[in-house]
């Protein structure tokens, strides 16, 4: 695990310039500036705040009255200049912030749907755990701590140049001191709790994760669960998911409570008696002001603490250079000129199939197998499928039917063979789970469609031939949002499944038992529509009432023969 070095800033730079040295750096560099100029006008004011306390001070202890009150005025006056500008500097700070997030999310979200990553991600023998995690959290934390932090710099070192001319005019020997002791402070920080502290950090990023995925999973799952009666298997579960997000905060709390805790808080405590010791003297000499002694001890924390960033921090800088280096491992995962390398790994044992864009849809010498490389599905299968024609594949549980239905869609790439196909945006694939979007009864229907031009009355006459004709008035329109999933009996879902293809007319349809929880006649009803519309499809199921629909059959056998041959109807 890595501790704080080099790469961990490469990391950070190698996705930070996607922002700031991209389209939208104008705006960006603008708030940075604007940034800058508030954090330079609300330090100098900080050092007139702290020159009036130790004003008012010395005031009171010479009993000079008029000059407490001119004091007591001036303080104020500074505070009114001060406020406003150390709020506009925390909004400006934030608004900067959000739109990085924006801007870095969209970003990623590109390139996770691009080239399907998000389902290579599922298939692939990749070691990227919680992507969702990384795109919300990691992603919310990256831009946010690290704008903080990049200011926390910035302002440690204004104060560091103010406060010390303040601090060298009062005694040469604290600036001297203090520079020792922060230096000696940052050493032993991170050379002792750093690469350990990083570590149980990033751990824990993935064990909090994997015990709410494991908490989505079950309430993704529930009726299945309930089913099984699973619940002591799924509580032992989540259990052991716990026990291991609780076991390494516990090793965290040990070194960053415990160990750091005792170090830091010693370190920090001295300061605050340093500074009088060491003008003392001075002013018991009548060589200084009492107002000195409160004077010096402020610009003195001040620079402390400025120079103290490392050690003061020390527990958020671990948690953001894990979150760092998880982010760029999804990074590079997601990016595009990477992502190719990652996902296919050619070498001469790992052959992928060719994938043709053609007129009609055909098969050349196909061998498939599994994404691992590790099972071969099926070998030399060659099909030719005319325009217009039907295609049923059958054969027994884990041929690899709904397999190869996979390799059509561009899903699995690993065996050799060709596949001529036309263009994606011209076929739809049907699983034999559709799935179900949330959102109105309009969007369910027309997707994966964004918007299209068709009216209600044509909704509700698609909805009569798939066999739902109450479906929009039962729950109140088409307008109407609903977790469909949820709402919809498995029957149901295929036929709104089959609507989407009366809806969106592809020239080709891919079927994989998509009329499996359907009786025989509304499956001969679905298929009677489909024949009319001219589209060629391929339909995966264990039925004979399917040949009546079909002009051509494939099957396939265990043994990972094949054989095709024309349907009498």
């Amino acid at each position: 695990m890595k501790g704080f070095n080099l790469n961990v800033f490469r990391q950070f730079w190698s996705i930070a310039q996607l922002y700031w040295l991209g389209k939208e750096k104008k705006g960006a560099l603008t708030l940075l500036v604007i940034l800058g100029l508030l954090l330079v006008g609300y330090t100098q004011l900080s050092v007139l705040l702290n020159e009036a306390q130790g004003g008012l001070i010395s005031t009171l202890s010479n009993k000079d009255e008029t000059k407490f009150w001119e004091t007591v005025f001036k303080f104020l006056w500074v505070l009114v200049l001060y406020v406003p500008l150390f709020a506009g500097f925390s909004f400006t700070q934030g608004k900067l912030g959000l739109y990085w997030r924006k801007w870095l999310t969209e970003h990623f979200l590109n390139n996770y749907f691009l080239n399907r990553s998000f389902y290579q991600l599922a298939v692939k023998n990749i070691e990227i755990d919680n992507p969702d995690q990384r795109i919300s959290e990691d992603i919310r934390s990256f831009t946010q701590d690290s704008l903080l932090f990049f200011l926390v710099i910035i302002q440690s070192i204004l104060q560091v140049i103010a406060f010390s001319i303040v601090l060298w005019s009062i005694s040469q020997q604290l600036v001297i001191f203090l520079l020792v002791y922060a230096l000696a402070g940052t050493l032993i920080t991170t050379g002792v709790f750093g690469k350990k502290l990083v570590s149980l950090n990033f751990n824990q990023l993935q064990k909090e994760a994997n015990f709410r995925f494991g908490l989505v999973r079950v309430r993704e799952n529930s009726e299945s669960i309930a089913f099984y009666q699973g619940e002591s298997q799924e509580k032992s579960n989540l259990n052991n998911l716990f026990i291991d997000a609780f076991n390494n905060f516990n090793s965290l709390l040990v070194w960053q409570e415990l160990y750091l805790g005792l170090f830091t808080n010693t370190f920090e405590f001295l300061p605050y008696v340093i500074p009088a010791v060491v003008v003392a003297p001075s002013v018991l000499s009548g060589d200084l002001e009492v107002g000195k002694v409160s004077e010096a001890t402020g610009a003195f924390l001040r620079v402390f603490f400025s120079l103290n960033i490392i050690v003061s921090r020390f527990q958020s800088l671990t948690s953001f250079a894990a979150g760092i280096d998880r982010l760029s491992t999804f990074y590079n995962f997601l990016s595009p000129e990477k992502t190719k390398d990652l996902l296919t790994k050619n070498t001469s044992e790992n052959r992928t199939i060719d994938t043709i864009v053609g007129e009609q849809l055909s098969i050349e010498h196909l061998t498939l197998q599994t994404p691992n490389y590790q099972n071969t599905l099926m070998e030399d299968v060659s099909v030719n499928l005319p325009q217009g024609k039907g295609l049923l594949i059958m054969g027994t549980s884990g041929c690899g039917k709904s397999s190869l239905l996979r390799s059509i869609a561009g899903l699995w790439d690993a065996g050799t063979g060709a596949i001529y196909r036309p263009e994606l945006n011209k076929m739809l694939f049907l699983p034999q789970r559709p799935y179900m979007i949330i959102g109105t009864l309009r969007e369910q229907l027309i997707y994966p469609t964004v918007e299209k031009n068709i009216s209600e009355t044509e909704l509700q006459d698609i909805l009569d031939l798939v066999n739902l004709p109450h479906l929009a008035e039962k729950f109140g329109g088409f307008e109407v949002e609903k977790d469909w999933g949820e709402v919809l009996s498995l029957g149901e879902q295929q036929r709104v499944a089959f609507a989407r293809i009366l809806i969106n007319q592809p020239e080709y349809a891919i079927l994989d038992e998509a009329t499996s929880a359907l009786d025989a006649n509304n499956e001969a009803n679905l298929y009677k529509h489909l024949l009319e519309t001219k589209t060629t499809f391929i339909s995966v199921g264990h039925r004979d009432s399917l040949k009546s629909y079909h002009q051509l059959l494939l099957r396939i056998s265990e043994d990972k023969s094949w054989q095709l041959s024309s349907i009498s109807t």
